[in-house]
């Protein structure tokens, strides 16, 4: 998780029109002056107080092995068909929790490049074209392992970014309260899990119980206001994805 102070930061309006931006470098290393550059467009910058740029769900690069996406390697393992968030990564817990309250208003997402017999593969049996958004996921109470989704981003076409770090500026941003969780809905599939990790990092999903091990049926939680429980834990992968937040004391 990352983090900067600024200059107080007033939102001009909750909507933005402005494209994607693409990065070649890797989502661990992606930096400040990134992120900076990508809002400028959307911020304005009075003197006074100050906010916090928080790029939510980045790990510092002394993780091992290195985080890349499997695709095109062997196995090419993708994200599908769920909403999902990390728990862990090695020493750090809910790296994907925002630290504060505050107002996410671009997301990244660090893609493989699977060739095109994996996507042909990926298309017809994982609900067809790459796509992926965000959701905000708010812990509840009861029952165990339950989350409310209170805010959802566009879905977005992965295709086009394979084998690069694309981030994406929200048209419509979203409030988050401490403690939500920056969650990635994949509703077909996406090249963005990477292997090779040890037990002490896992993943969570919103399939129920008897469908840990299947990508059959659509499990993405897309109906705000609906709670569900995330029983499904995987070990050894990582999401890569990050989001970026601005908040204000």
């Amino acid at each position: 998780m990352r983090t900067c102070r600024l200059r107080s930061l007033d939102l001009l309006s909750d909507r933005y029109i402005f494209p994607s931006v693409v990065l070649n470098d890797h989502m661990i290393r992606i930096s400040t002056a990134i992120a900076l550059s990508s809002l400028a467009l959307v911020l304005v910058l009075p003197a006074g107080s100050q906010a916090t740029l928080t790029e939510v769900g980045v790990i510092p690069p002394t993780v091992n092995p290195e985080t890349v996406p499997s695709c095109p390697g062997s196995p090419c393992l993708a994200v599908s068909r769920t909403t999902g968030f990390q728990v862990k990564v090695g020493t750090t817990h809910n790296p994907l929790a925002a630290p504060r309250a505050g107002t996410v208003v671009a997301w990244s997402i660090m893609l493989g490049k699977p060739n095109a017999t994996q996507i042909k593969f990926f298309n017809a049996n994982e609900g067809g074209p790459s796509t992926a958004g965000l959701a905000i996921l708010r812990p509840q109470a009861k029952p165990n392992l339950t989350y409310k989704l209170v805010a959802q981003s566009p879905l977005v076409k992965l295709e086009p970014y394979f084998g690069k770090t694309a981030q994406f500026p929200l048209e419509t941003t979203l409030k988050v309260k401490k403690g939500d969780v920056i969650a990635l809905t994949v509703p077909s599939w996406a090249p963005s899990l990477a292997l090779g990790f040890t037990n002490a990092t896992s993943w969570r999903a919103s399939r129920p119980k008897a469908q840990c091990a299947s990508t059959s049926a659509q499990t993405t939680q897309t109906v705000v206001g609906s709670p569900v429980q995330y029983y499904c834990l995987y070990l050894t992968a990582r999401l890569t994805y990050s989001a970026t937040l601005i908040s204000t004391p």
